[in-house]
């Protein structure tokens, strides 16, 4: 596949997490994804998603009610249906690229072969070792997932000879060597450049090593730490004295499934405070898969019987394997909810696995080392709730019969009753309301979902908010995700607005409307949004949900009222500010100048266009800009008058002739004054030379019609100074090319009266002491702009708002030139398209796999809201990395308490709100206590859990 192949419009923010080159890999891989039960088909649609070359899903059971708990491509109508067939449409739809087909006949090897990955999913282990075999054998990369009520399992053997080609995309763990002792265990010594990042039992590979040369050849290796610039590796007595040079990279090994099961030290940990557990269910799955196949089934819900029995299973296979510290409980929960199926667990264990599929099929990423567990049995019943009943859980005929089986049948009954208010209808939150209607949330008599999200469906969207397709591009997301979730669940009660969450909407998102809701899920993109919403739900009293990704890492964040701290304020200033006088006169890296093509774009072709049409329908538009001070009044008159006057084009050539002059003004003119301010021999007063570190000695360019850049970006600016005026224009480059050789560019002389300013501050005052000239420019300017005449009164301009992902608009092809002619002044390597888009349209590298497991991550956290659990211990913030199998889910910090001392005097305290101002009040009442609770409230403090001591003075 050739880039020009992959389809940037559709791919355009995964493309930030997997190169190009790995998207051509996966372009050329088949997967085949067995059973299409809600896990399999969660995996399916994120490999879809992510645009391998086919997916072939196979299964052949049949649709039963308790599919529908977490299997959102079937309906009540396909009871008794194949469930691959079922699906297959549907899935077929999530991307025009991928051939998607189904297959309902058993799998053999000759059908086994075909295929590059190959998934089972709750499959028995006795197919899972037939199969893993084959796949092993066969350098077939091989993947397991299972889950279980609340508990999950996942398995991956990529082979022997499998190449991650990126462990991280950042940097690859690896070390440089100083030296290699001959003795048994050899020791490796690295360079003191920096302490090694290998730890023990890790696999590594030696390249590069002079002397000891058998150890480039050797093979993965295991090592044991002794420092941080030291380990050690195999018998290196009988090898050759090792003279220099040399690197260790991290090798991940991968055995085969029958081996690999009989090896608890391959168990990756996703809760560091569940190590015993994830090793104890790593053996009860085992015996899970004997009690089914003794019994045909699972388990009954909530059965005493079934559970000792477990047990017992696994106490056997515990003295198989030598491991005594088995938790018993953790065996009994896990039989009493191995029946059940829910949408969540689903949910993270399909994003964990499809993962690991994008990993197998591209090279990119860290694949897992090998086994994974996943448990959240904290979202059981808490002791004070009672003991669920065989009968409370008994299935139904129900769609929630996966989800009654865990729960029991009066917890959905609260579930459908719940008020929720979903705020974005994004990637998370498309992902959200698939969960939402499979477990049933707001889809009862009383229940609710209202979802408001203020934007348009792009084309971008498509290839991780599934709920979207090619037909509702333009449409709103709140709309169109609202209508997806109907048809999964035609019982959901769901309302969709189009409102931004924020100040200008209180009058719509009213202290009554928060007081109805039961919960919020915040599913937005960016951290003043976040903060804003935390602090109504803080002021409401309202349990939060807030989830985030970045590429392969996200975060979940769960707010209890009165027990967990909130998101709080913003401690980060968000992006880093970039001086002004580094970007107008002193850039030294690529985003520098990026950030000064965006401000040349906004600054030509939108903002002064506004002004113009404010200029022109406004006659207060003069007074008001003049009261906004004379610096910033005299560069908007000026402006204005420019546009309006001097610089008015009659037709394309003018535009053309503009784009040109322009040319000269930014890469020839304004460098060459600078160097006449700062010669290339400056010096400081400290005698350093001026042009030194960050400050990059500028280069003038040369204009030039057979230079690509030159002519990108005269084509850009002519069409989009064209566009302003609604002047047509062209990208015939012959044409232009020939209007060019008739411009005459006026020479260019520096003047010595110029002054250019160093730091911020040094500009700072340059404007303060242009006080005066600035007051004569802006009487001259305001006379001017009062005499001219329009032949046209009702002429408007265009105003551009910058898109960057319509290709077809010169956008991002204005930043594109305007910043790597910018970077060739000073000597900046430059940046493609693919790398400029990302840092000047500010975009967020996003992948379906990391939405998808973060959204059930975030609904398991709303089983524990919806039962009310007050213990802190029962609930989970989470921080995960994909890429590298980093998962660290966390108690919540604790609401900080307060000891407030009441004494005899006045209390004046200013009240946030707009109905009440001030409040005075005594402590020698009990009023006061009231109203000092009340204003603190309405501060938000009370999400802080105050305690309030009354001393007697």
């Amino acid at each position: 596949m050739a880039q020009a192949d992959i389809d940037e419009g559709l791919y355009s923010r995964q493309l930030y997490v997997i190169d190009h080159d790995a998207m051509r890999r996966m372009g050329k891989a088949d997967v085949l994804i067995a059973g299409m039960r809600g896990l399999g088909v969660e995996i399916a649609k994120n490999v879809i998603l992510a645009g391998v070359r086919s997916v072939t899903i196979q299964d052949e059971g049949v649709v039963q009610w308790r599919d529908l708990s977490s299997q959102f491509y079937l309906k009540e109508a396909d009871l008794g249906q194949n469930r691959a067939l079922c699906s297959e449409k549907q899935l077929s739809s999530l991307n025009v690229y991928v051939r998607v087909s189904a297959w309902t006949n058993k799998l053999d090897e000759d059908f086994l072969s075909k295929f590059q990955v190959v998934v089972l999913t709750n499959s028995p282990l006795e197919e899972q070792l037939h199969v893993g075999a084959f796949c092993h054998s066969n350098n077939i990369k091989f993947i397991v997932a299972d889950t279980r009520g609340l508990c999950g399992q996942l398995f991956c053997d990529f082979g022997e000879s499998f190449e991650v080609r990126d462990t991280n995309g950042e940097t690859p763990v690896s070390a440089m060597i100083a030296h290699i002792s001959k003795d048994n265990p050899g020791i490796v010594t690295c360079t003191d450049e920096e302490s090694h990042e290998f730890t023990d039992g890790m696999f590594v590979n030696f390249s590069e090593i002079q002397g000891m040369t058998e150890l480039n050849s050797y093979g993965p290796i295991e090592i044991k730490v002794r420092g941080s610039y030291s380990f050690s590796i195999c018998d290196t007595s009988n090898f050759s004295e090792y003279v220099k040079g040399g690197v260790v990279t991290e090798k991940p090994l991968n055995v085969a499934l029958d081996e690999a099961i009989r090896d608890p030290g391959l168990v990756e940990m996703t809760d560091y405070g569940k190590t015993q557990r994830h090793l104890s269910l790593h053996l009860a799955f085992q015996a899970l898969h004997r009690f089914t196949q003794k019994y045909s089934r699972a388990p009954h819900p909530r059965s005493q019987a079934g559970a000792e029995e477990l047990v017992a299973i696994t106490k056997e296979l515990c003295k198989d394997a030598k491991f005594d510290e088995l938790d018993e409980d953790a065996v009994r929960q896990l039989s009493l909810v191995a029946s059940g199926d829910l949408a969540p667990v689903s949910a993270f264990i399909g994003g964990l696995a499809a993962q690991e599929v994008v990993k197998a099929c591209s090279g990119k990423f860290t694949p897992l080392r090998q086994w994974l567990y996943f448990d959240a049995l904290e979202c059981l019943p808490q002791e004070n709730d009672g003991v669920l009943s065989e009968d409370a859980c008994a299935p139904r005929d129900s769609r929630y019969d996966g989800q009654i089986s865990v729960f029991g049948s009066a917890f959905q009954d609260k579930l459908k009753k719940q008020n929720y208010f979903l705020v974005g209808a994004g990637a998370i939150g498309c992902e959200l309301l698939k969960n939402f209607a499979l477990i049933g949330l707001g889809a009862g008599e009383g229940g609710n979902i209202t979802v408001t999200d203020m934007d348009s469906i792009e084309r971008s969207n498509l290839n991780r908010q599934f709920l979207f397709h090619s037909k509702d591009i333009g449409r709103l997301k709140s709309e169109v995700a609202a209508e997806s979730v109907k048809e999964m669940n035609p019982y959901m009660n769901i309302t969709a607005h189009q409102n931004r969450v924020c100040p200008e909407t209180e009058e719509v998102y009213t202290h009554s409307f928060y007081s109805n809701l039961d919960g919020v899920a915040a599913a937005l993109d960016n951290v003043d949004a976040r903060v804003y919403l935390d602090q109504c739900c803080v002021r409401n009293k309202k349990p939060m949900l807030e989830g985030g990704t970045l590429g392969s890492k996200g975060h979940t964040l769960v707010v209890v009222p009165h027990l967990t701290e909130s998101y709080g304020p913003s401690t980060s200033g968000g992006q880093k500010a970039i001086p002004i006088c580094t970007l107008k006169n002193f850039p030294h890296r690529i985003e520098h100048t990026l950030q000064w093509a965006r401000d040349q774009f906004e600054g030509l072709f939108k903002q002064t266009a506004e002004n113009v049409n404010n200029f022109l329908s406004d006659p207060t538009f003069v007074d008001r800009t003049v009261a906004r001070g004379d610096v910033e009044a005299v560069e908007i008159l000026e402006g204005v008058y420019r546009i309006l006057g001097e610089e008015w084009p009659q037709n394309w050539a003018d535009c053309v002739s503009w784009a040109r002059r322009q040319w000269e003004t930014l890469y020839n003119n304004q460098i060459k004054q600078l160097l006449h301010c700062f010669p290339r021999d400056q010096v400081t007063s400290s005698g350093l030379p001026f042009w030194m570190g960050a400050k990059r000695c500028p280069d003038p360019l040369t204009f030039d019609t057979n230079n690509t850049t030159h002519m990108d970006f005269i084509v850009a600016a002519a069409n989009l100074y064209g566009q302003i005026y609604g002047i047509t224009g062209s990208r015939n480059r012959a044409d232009i090319q020939s209007i060019l050789q008739g411009i005459k560019v006026p020479e260019f002389t520096p003047k010595s009266s110029v002054k250019i300013a160093v730091t911020d501050q040094e500009l700072k005052e340059e404007n303060e002491e242009r006080k005066e000239e600035d007051k004569v420019k802006l009487e001259m300017l305001k006379e001017k702009l009062s005499k001219l005449q329009l032949k046209d009164q009702s002429f408007r301009m265009h105003p551009q708002e910058f898109e960057k992902d319509d290709d077809s608009n010169f956008h991002m092809d204005y930043i594109v030139a305007t910043s790597n002619l910018r970077a060739e002044n000073y000597n900046i390597p430059t940046a493609d398209r693919h790398k400029s888009k990302l840092i000047a349209g500010r975009i967020i590298p996003a992948i379906a796999t990391t939405t998808a497991a973060i959204a059930g991550l975030m609904c398991l956290e709303l089983y524990k809201l919806v039962q009310g659990h007050q213990k802190i211990t029962s609930y989970r913030n989470a921080y995960i990395n994909l890429a590298t199998q980093y998962f660290v889910l966390s108690q919540p910090c604790v609401a900080p308490t307060y000891t407030v001392i009441l004494s005899e005097f006045f209390f004046y305290f200013p009240i946030n709100t707009k109905n009440l101002h001030s409040c005075e009040m005594f402590s020698s009442n009990l009023r006061f206590i009231y109203n000092f609770i009340k204003i603190n409230n309405a501060y938000g403090i009370y999400s802080k859990k105050l305690f309030y001591t009354l001393m007697e003075d």
